[in-house]
């Protein structure tokens, strides 16, 4: 009985990870909403890492055209610096340039997040912040495509990334309101935004190999980090899949009144 309810209850906190990583509704804060509600609380790095990493893998198929479009352009501009292959090379320097923020911040601020700000009260306050930042840009309607991105545009979202490092602070909400506030059009910072994501979290697993090699919870969760992990890849899937129809229909408002009524919620009840 035990170990069903060890399954059920990973497999469950695998779900809210994939569900929320994508949308913005901040994924890290409702991992902790969860754990607070339930009165159940996660043992062992691992899982973090895992789901994190369930979470990449949906967004590498999501978007692997683009990436292989990426890659090969960018490598034959290295090669022949012929002007057709341009705007996807500094699209990837671009990234570069963007991943900068939240690696230098997330490093030096790791600890003090990790035990001053993964508070249910500064969740529900961040939450609230979010909702605000996603209800002013619910209208905009830029014209930046991935050929007008510039290294200041970058900088900016690189920025609202690394904020973002903040529990209640969704990823993807701080850098689509940062991209469109800058005048991308809805797709350009929408793929901008979760291209962004990979190599921060692909840098999140490597600085994190030894502390999940060392891991005394993961041999004996292996079977429940496994399916958490199967449950959080598909749902991210989804999830990112629903996003990307969303933007098209310009309805991120509905993520900012949800963010509304959670955040004083949280404030006011927990």
């Amino acid at each position: 009985m035990d170990q069903l309810f060890t399954l059920l209850k990973y497999a469950f906190f695998g779900f809210v990870q994939g569900i929320t990583e994508p949308i913005p509704i901040s994924s890290s804060g409702h991992l902790v909403l969860a754990e607070e509600i339930l009165g159940i609380h996660i043992k062992g790095f691992s899982f973090e890492v895992f789901m994190n990493f369930a979470s990449l893998l949906a967004i590498l198929v999501i978007y692997r055209a683009d990436l292989i479009r990426l890659a090969s352009n960018g490598l034959n501009y290295t090669k022949t610096r012929n002007r057709e292959y341009r705007s996807d090379f500094m699209f990837i320097i671009y990234l570069i340039i963007g991943t900068i923020p939240a690696a230098v911040i997330g490093i030096l601020a790791e600890d003090f997040i990790s035990e001053n700000l993964k508070d249910i009260k500064v969740i529900g306050a961040t939450l609230i912040v979010t909702g605000i930042a996603l209800w002013l840009i619910r209208n905009l309607r830029g014209r930046k495509q991935d050929q007008d991105l510039s290294v200041k545009d970058a900088l900016i979202v690189g920025l609202a990334q690394a904020v973002a490092l903040i529990p209640g602070i969704s990823r993807s909400g701080a850098t689509i309101v940062a991209a469109m506030a800058r005048g991308m059009k809805q797709e350009t910072a929408l793929r901008y935004s979760f291209l962004l994501y990979i190599p921060v979290s692909v840098g999140t697993m490597l600085l994190s190999f030894g502390d999940l090699k060392n891991d005394p919870m993961l041999d004996q969760l292996l079977i429940p980090y496994l399916v958490a992990f199967l449950i959080s890849f598909i749902a991210s899937y989804i999830s990112l899949k629903w996003l990307m129809g969303i933007m098209e229909r310009g309805n991120l408002k509905y993520f900012a009144v949800y963010c509304f009524i959670v955040g004083p919620m949280i404030l006011f009840f927990m």
